[in-house]
């Protein structure tokens, strides 16, 4: 392109974009010596202060377009080179972000889970419990991915009077439908138990979760198929008692099997049925011993044992579980339910007349409702965020839901008198719960639950006194 033609192009491209400005936005075509003004505000903006004040020619002001053209160049050269060695960090209410620059899949998130709890318990006469406050979870988080391969998860408990590792896990991610995690996590079971702390309904989790494992140690593989709709999870581990995580060895060197699989058959359809979703769950293997870390002590909602085994009775063999689980989710109305039954093989031993193994099958079953008042929608990972978070001195008041459940835990009437002791281990209980959540922000949640229990047995003759509980928590989650 010659000359002739290249400097009106420039000078024409120049006009126009300084005439836009409201100091050149009139019915005429600039003067040159205002395009030579415009043209020296933006080389001072460029930190450019070598040039002439005023341009004396139309090859003045080509020259010095070409200079500033290069220049941006320059700029946006030197930004993509910055931008490319120096990670990404973001700060938001889902927590801290550290992504790699490079397009590698290396990112690094930092969460946290503080609860803070009030207890109370009331007519405690003959089982007296102590009221008071307690930080029941403090939980930091540490979870991303190292490129498209490998995913990691770190969580500590830092709650109560020792430090603890809640996770601690790998994911090899062969592909959506096959992933294989190996570490320390929550066995693939319970409906509720594999609900995050975070987004319980109610403060603690109902009678049902006492009769599922909880974390161990292991290898599973994992996938979900059709769309996201179908999900499964398969995997061996140490084995535990119900309703407890495993201890960090295998106490009897026998191993456990878990498996699940949970379909949600309209996750992808916009109708009513988009929340609804069910799925079986079930684990077997044998167990031999005595302790606790072979025979479990099962607890009310308020966290009070109400049954245990005698000392003189072990773990004897198969141990099985298998729970049929469900829940709905629709706008602000959520209802889950699950059935969970465990079965033990026991042995007492206190000598050889009274040598005797019984299969014991111990059940319970909950259903859990929910109705957020301010019409937010819920999920069963909880409510994302209140419609108008709470603001002081302003209108909003965040969001506002109502819960109640009811649950039984019964024991096999065969654990009478031989395993368990009648005068102080219940032979069933059940609860209902009522309760109200109030989400202040996405990041803040406040909890009142007044919950009472009823037993069967329990007492020297009698049934053991019912168990009235208020409990309070703040939340702060990210």
């Amino acid at each position: 392109m010659s000359l002739r033609i290249c400097m009106p192009l420039r000078l024409s491209t120049l006009a126009l974009a300084l005439a836009a400005t409201p100091a050149l936005a009139q019915d005429r075509q600039p003067t040159l010596e205002e395009l030579s003004q415009r043209l020296r505000a933006l080389e001072q903006r460029l930190g450019d202060t070598s040039t002439p004040t005023t341009a004396n020619s139309v090859a003045d002001l080509d020259q010095r377009l070409r200079v500033i053209e290069r220049k941006l160049e320059l700029q946006a050269e030197e930004a993509a080179a910055k931008a490319a060695k120096e990670p990404v960090v973001s700060l938001s209410p889902k927590g801290l972000s550290v992504k790699s620059p490079a397009a590698d899949g290396i990112e690094v998130k930092l969460k946290a889970l503080v609860q803070a709890d009030s207890r109370a318990y009331f007519d405690d006469e003959q089982n007296p419990q102590n009221d008071g406050f307690l930080l029941r979870r403090v939980e930091p988080t540490l979870e991303g991915t190292w490129g498209p391969l490998l995913g990691f998860r770190v969580q500590a408990q830092l709650a109560g009077d020792s430090a603890a590792v809640n996770d601690a896990y790998l994911d090899v991610k062969f592909d959506p439908r096959a992933t294989l995690r190996v570490g320390k996590y929550k066995q693939p079971f319970g409906l509720e138990q594999l609900q995050s702390s975070s987004s319980l309904a109610a403060i603690e989790r109902g009678l049902p979760t006492e009769l599922t494992p909880a974390r161990d140690y292991g290898v599973q593989l994992q996938g979900e198929f059709a769309g996201s709709t179908l999900g499964y999870a398969v995997g061996v581990f140490n084995g535990t008692v119900d309703g407890r995580d495993g201890v960090s060895s295998d106490p009897d060197t026998e191993l456990e099997a878990a498996a699940r699989v949970f379909w949600e058959p309209f996750k992808n359809d916009a109708n009513a049925w988009s929340g609804l979703g069910f799925g079986l769950a079930t684990s077997v293997g044998d167990t031999f011993g005595t302790g606790n870390n072979f025979l479990p002590r099962y607890r009310t909602p308020g966290q009070v044992q109400f049954f245990g085994y005698r000392s003189e009775v072990a773990a004897d063999g198969l141990h099985r579980r298998w729970s049929p689980q469900a829940y709905y989710y629709r706008g602000p109305f959520g209802l889950l339910g699950e059935y969970v039954t465990s079965e033990q093989e026991v042995r007492v031993t206190s000598g050889a007349s009274l040598d005797r193994v019984e299969h014991l099958e111990n059940t319970a079953w909950q259903l859990v409702g929910s109705w957020l008042l301010t019409g937010e929608d819920t999920s069963y990972r909880g409510v994302a965020k209140p419609n108008h978070p709470f603001t002081i001195g302003g209108a909003g008041w965040g969001a506002l839901e109502l819960v109640a459940r009811y649950g039984e835990l019964d024991i096999d009437d065969d654990a009478f008198p031989l395993f368990a002791n009648p005068t102080s281990a219940a032979s069933r209980a059940k609860a209902w719960t009522v309760g109200v959540n109030w989400y202040l922000t996405q990041n803040l949640k406040l909890v009142a639950n007044y919950t009472q229990t009823t037993f069967e047995g329990g007492a020297d003759g009698a049934d053991r006194e019912d168990e009235k509980t208020f409990f309070t928590r703040a939340q702060l989650s990210f």
